[in-house]
């Protein structure tokens, strides 16, 4: 039977599952050109507070998966796109708890007037694809050899969403 999930927003508390979790995800080499998961102070520096979230075990409240939301560009022309990352522990996966968590977040983004999601996405990812364009994003287009990860040139899929809202 599978553990009940509630989505809540990330807390300091979180860090250590936050971090083990992303790190997992590093380490399957298709998540990121990133290979190890920052410290929890440059985690947290570098996302906006309003739009990270956890996916936690209903029962112990143990963080399963998280998203949260960094800003594309300083310039305030830009404050309405931001670019997400979204991460589930690798014995939870294919649960839907992904689907929750960037469902959460497309409300949370909405509601604050944020105007485009964008990640960036490794080929390989098919599930992270698929979970993307179920979620309403569309393939913006492929940077071909965008930068090298362990060594060997790697594309990635742009991928955008527009809000609902904003009209755009």
């Amino acid at each position: 039977m599978p553990i009940p999930v509630h989505v809540r927003p990330m807390t300091p508390a979180d860090a250590p599952d936050v971090l083990a979790i992303y790190q997992a995800g590093l380490d399957t080499g298709n998540a990121s050109f990133e290979t190890t998961a920052p410290t929890w102070e440059a985690f947290d520096k570098a996302k906006l507070p309003d739009h990270h979230h956890v996916a936690a075990d209903a029962i112990t409240d143990k963080p399963l998966g998280w998203v949260a939301v960094s800003p594309v560009s300083p310039r305030a022309v830009y404050a309405g796109v931001v670019e997400h990352s979204i991460y589930v522990d690798p014995s939870h996966q294919g649960r839907g708890i992904a689907a929750s968590l960037l469902d959460t977040l497309i409300q949370s983004t909405e509601a604050a007037g944020i105007w485009t999601l964008q990640s960036g996405i490794f080929p390989e990812n098919t599930a992270s694809l698929r979970l993307h364009h179920n979620a309403g994003f569309r393939t913006v287009g492929t940077r071909h050899r965008i930068a090298r990860h362990h060594g060997q040139w790697r594309d990635v899929i742009l991928l955008e969403r527009r809000s609902e809202r904003t009209g755009t």
